[in-house]
Order: C-alpha cells, then structure tokens, then sequence
C-alpha cells in the first residue's frame, strides 16, 4: 500500500519523516508500506540472522541486521536482512553502529509475505544489485524455494537440497531444506 502525496517527496524529505510501523519505503519518489510481518517470515528473519552472525561477527567478518534501513542512490529500503561486509559497516567515532546506513547491504535477503508484490520485492534486490550489492536471496515459504541473484547473472531457483550461495567470506554452508526447516519448532 502506497501513501497518497499531492508532490512527490525527495529522499532527503522522506528520510527526516518519523518511521512508521511497519516500515515504510521510499521508492521512485513514492512511500509504500511494508507489510507486518507475520510468524513464519519473523521465525525465518531470526534464524537467519543468527546463523550468519554465529559464523561472522566473532570473527569480525560481516554482520546480519533484521529490518535495517539502507538509503542510497534514489532509494531508501528495508530488506529483511541485510548483511554487512565488517570494513563496509559505518561505524562512528565511538565505534558504535550509527541509526543511519546510507548505503546498499552486500548481501540482500527477502521473505515474501503472501500480501507482498513479489516484482516489488525483485526489484528491490535488482536495485542493490545495481549498486554493488554482491548477493540477493528472495525466500518464498509458500512454495518453498529460493531465488539467488548475482550481479550480472539470470537468477537460480532453488529448493530441497540445493546448496545456498553465500557471501565467500562468510563460512556457512547451507540448504533450501535447511532454512526452511527452522519453520518447525519444538513442542516443549
């Protein structure tokens, strides 16, 4: 859902507007709403944050943030996780992670949620793609498969126990099976 302006805003006017739940994005001059995410898109976010954080941020290799607003070019968007390269992560003179990331992620991921256009989503990543993102996933749990975009490459479908590509750096092997395995909880 898209808010309704008489003139279309710059991303300057956008970004010093106060955030909205869920989040909301600037997109080719228009604001449009994220949808809420729900339990299986939440469960999905979570693991896989972890997972990659779990193998990299010890190390000081890269970094996964949930729901982190990455403005750059003409855009500013909020990928469900967007995962850093260590040296590219704008750190301030206190060596905290600043509110602000004026800059696209190195490694883009999306989980579909059934309200969600999925074109809309793509070209979010084709967008970070454009701009030096080295790696997209867009994760469907309804049909359980996931897209991999590489810059320059058609994007690959896979499911079961096709092997996800992750950033070289980052040391974690993974399947479609894998993640989407997280969905199942214990009962306790």
């Amino acid at each position: 859902m898209s808010y309704s302006t008489t003139q279309l805003l710059t991303l300057e006017e956008f970004l010093k507007l106060p955030e909205t739940k869920p989040a909301s994005e600037y997109i080719n001059g228009e604001i449009i709403s994220k949808p809420m995410p729900k339990g299986k898109h939440s469960r999905l976010q979570l693991r896989l944050c972890n997972s990659i954080n779990e193998v990299a941020e010890s190390q000081k290799i890269a970094y996964a943030f949930p729901e982190l607003r990455c403005s750059f070019g003409i855009r500013s968007i909020v990928p469900d996780v967007s995962v850093f390269n260590w040296l590219r992560i704008p750190f301030d003179a206190d060596g905290e992670v600043p509110n602000d990331f004026l800059l696209w992620p190195d490694w883009t991921i999306e989980i579909l949620s059934p309200e969600q256009s999925s074109n809309r989503v793509i070209g979010n990543i084709l967008y970070c793609l454009q701009h030096g993102c080295r790696l997209g996933w867009l994760i469907d749990p309804t049909d359980r498969s996931i897209l991999v975009f590489r810059p320059g490459q058609q994007p690959e479908l896979l499911q079961k126990s096709d092997r996800l590509d992750v950033l070289e750096e980052i040391n974690l092997e993974i399947t479609v099976e894998q993640v989407f395995s997280w969905l199942k909880m214990e009962n306790s």
